[in-house]
C-alpha cells in the first residue's frame, strides 16, 4: 500500500488517529474518576449516617435504647425506601432495624473494630453501605446501615455539584497533551521539507553540482524542489561555459605568445627587445594564470588521496630555485625533518605552496630569505621579509584580479585566489598575519590524512637541492 505522500492528507490522517486516540483516552479516565468520586461519595455518606445512629444509641439499666428524632425516621421511613438500618448484638440478634424488618442487612458482615464497606445484592434492588462497631463498657453492637442503589434519588445531586470541580484540573493536560501530539506530527510530516532545506544550505559557487532529493518529499512541495534542481543545472551550465571559455582563451593565446616571443628575440635591437620581452613575460604569467585556475577550478578532490606535505614543500623550492637566484632571494626550509601526511593530492598541494612563494619572492626585497616552514600539524607558513599586509587588505587578498597596486606589471591578481580555492577542494584553510620584524607570513592549514600516525611507506628521497640543505642562498 502506497503512503499518501500529500501535506493535507497526511495532517488529516495523522490527526484523525491522534483526535481518535485522546477521545478514547479522555472518555475512560472521566468514567474510573466519575467511579472514584461516587465510590467515595458514597462511603462519606453511609460513614455518616452510621454515626448519627451510634449517636443516638445508648446503654441503660442494662438494655440498649435508640432514640431517633423525626427527620432520621423519615429518612428511614418505609415511604422512602432509599436509606435502612439494622443494630445487631454480638450474638447475631437484631435489636433494632428500619421497617421494621427484624433481620439484619448483611448476614455474612465480619465482625471487625475498624468500619467494613459492603454491598449485597436482594430481589428488586442492590444494597450498598458500612458497618461500624458501638462498645459500652463490655458490650459491643454492630450498626448496619446501607443504601439502595436502584433508587432514583441516589447521589444525583452530590456527583453533579462535586464532581466538575474535582476533575476539571484533568482539561489543562488533556490540552498539552494535544498540543505535544499535534507538534509532533507537524514536525513528522515536514522532515523532508526540512532536510532538503538543510541540504540546500550546502549549495554555493563551489559546489553547484548539489541536488535536492526528492525521496519523501510531499507532493505539494515536490514541483518547488523540481524548479530548484533545474536552476542549479542552468546555474552548473552556465559556471562550466564559463570555465571552459577561460581555459580555451588560455590554450588558445599561448600559440601567438610563443610566436610573439619568437619574432622579439630576432630584434635586433635589444633596447627594444628587452621592455618587449617584460611585458611579454607579464603577458605569459596570466595566461598561465588564467589556465591554471581553470584547472583547479575542474578538480574534484578524490577520496583517501593523501600526500606527504614535507616532500612537496621540498619539490616545489627546489623547482623555484632557480628563480629566486636570478631575482637574488633565497629560500629557506625549516620545520620538521619527517614526513607529514595530509589529505589532498600532491600536485595540488604543490601549487598552492608554489603560488605563495612565487609572491613572497616578487615582493621581498633583493637579498633576503624567503622562509618556508613545514609542521608536524599539517601547516606550512611562508614568510618574506617585505612591506607587510594592512589589516584592511587582509580579506581583500584572495578575491581574483586583486592587485594593492594596478599600475604595477608583473601579475593579474590570481595567485592567491587559486591558493585559497585550493585550500577550499582540500578541506583545509589559508591565514595571513604581519610579522613582528617586518614582512607577512602565510600559513595552509591541512587536513591530516586518516591513520597518518600508522605505519605507511617510506617517504620517496628529497632532491638534493631541497633536502640536504635546509637553506637555499642565491
Amino acid at each position: 500500500m502506497l503512503r499518501a505522500r500529500s501535506i493535507v492528507s497526511r495532517i488529516l490522517w495523522m490527526h484523525v488517529m491522534a483526535v481518535g486516540t485522546i477521545a478514547v483516552l479522555v472518555p475512560l479516565s472521566l468514567y474510573f474518576l466519575l467511579v472514584a468520586e461516587t465510590t467515595s461519595l458514597h462511603r462519606e455518606s453511609m460513614r455518616e449516617q452510621a454515626d448519627r445512629l451510634a449517636a443516638r444509641l445508648s446503654l441503660v439499666d442494662g438494655r440498649w435504647r435508640l432514640t431517633l428524632p423525626q427527620e432520621l425516621q423519615d429518612v428511614y421511613s418505609e415511604a422512602y425506601g432509599r436509606y435502612a438500618y439494622a443494630i445487631v448484638d454480638a450474638d447475631g440478634a437484631v435489636l433494632f432495624s428500619s421497617h421494621n424488618a427484624e433481620q439484619r442487612i448483611f448476614p455474612d458482615a465480619p465482625r471487625s473494630s475498624e468500619p467494613e464497606f459492603l454491598q449485597v445484592q436482594r430481589a428488586y434492588s442492590s444494597l450498598s453501605g458500612v458497618v461500624i462497631p458501638k462498645a459500652d463498657g463490655d458490650r459491643t453492637v454492630y450498626i448496619e446501615v446501607a443504601e439502595n442503589l436502584s433508587h432514583r434519588d441516589v447521589l444525583i445531586d452530590d456527583i453533579v455539584s462535586n464532581f466538575i470541580p474535582r476533575v476539571a484540573w484533568i482539561t489543562l493536560p488533556i490540552l498539552l497533551l494535544l498540543l505535544g501530539v499535534e507538534t509532533h506530527v507537524v514536525r513528522r510530516v515536514f522532515r523532508p521539507v526540512w532536510a532538503a532545506s538543510q541540504r540546500a544550505r550546502e549549495i554555493s559557487p563551489r559546489r553547484t553540482d548539489i541536488r535536492l532529493s526528492l525521496q519523501d518529499i510531499p507532493n505539494e512541495i515536490a514541483p518547488l524542489v523540481v524548479a530548484v534542481n533545474e536552476a542549479l543545472d542552468r546555474l552548473e551550465q552556465g559556471f562550466r561555459v564559463q570555465r571552459e571559455f577561460t581555459a580555451d582563451a588560455a590554450h588558445e593565446l599561448r600559440t601567438p605568445i610563443t610566436i610573439l616571443r619568437t619574432r622579439i628575440d630576432t630584434l635586433g635591437d635589444d633596447r627594444v627587445a628587452e621592455p618587449l620581452r617584460r611585458d611579454l613575460e607579464t603577458m605569459t604569467r596570466v595566461v598561465t594564470q588564467l589556465l591554471e585556475m581553470a584547472e583547479v577550478e575542474n578538480m574534484a578532490p578524490g577520496d583517501g588521496e593523501r600526500a606527504d606535505l614535507r616532500a612537496v614543500a621540498a619539490d616545489v623550492i627546489g623547482f623555484l630555485v632557480p628563480l629566486a637566484i636570478t631575482q637574488e632571494r633565497s629560500i629557506a626550509l625549516s620545520g620538521v625533518e619527517e614526513p607529514v601526511w595530509v589529505a589532498g593530492h600532491g600536485e595540488v598541494i604543490a601549487r598552492a605552496i608554489r603560488n605563495l612563494i612565487e609572491n613572497a619572492i616578487r615582493h621581498t626585497p633583493a637579498g633576503t630569505v624567503v622562509e618556508v616552514s613545514v609542521e608536524g600539524d599539517g601547516s606550512v607558513q611562508v614568510c618574506d621579509e617585505g612591506a607587510g599586509i594592512d589589516e584592511a587588505e587582509r580579506e581583500l587578498l584572495f578575491r581574483r584580479f586583486w592587485r594593492r597596486d594596478r599600475k604595477r606589471s608583473g601579475g593579474a591578481g590570481l595567485g592567491l585566489s587559486i591558493v585559497k580555492r585550493i585550500m577550499d577542494l582540500c578541506g583545509g584553510s589559508v591565514a595571513v598575519a604581519n610579522r613582528p620584524e617586518g614582512g607577512a607570513c602565510f600559513m595552509l592549514r591541512f587536513r591530516l590524512a586518516v591513520g597518518s600516525g600508522e605505519a605507511r611507506a617510506p617517504a620517496r628521497p628529497e632532491p638534493q637541492h631541497a633536502g640536504d640543505a635546509a637553506t637555499h642562498d642565491a
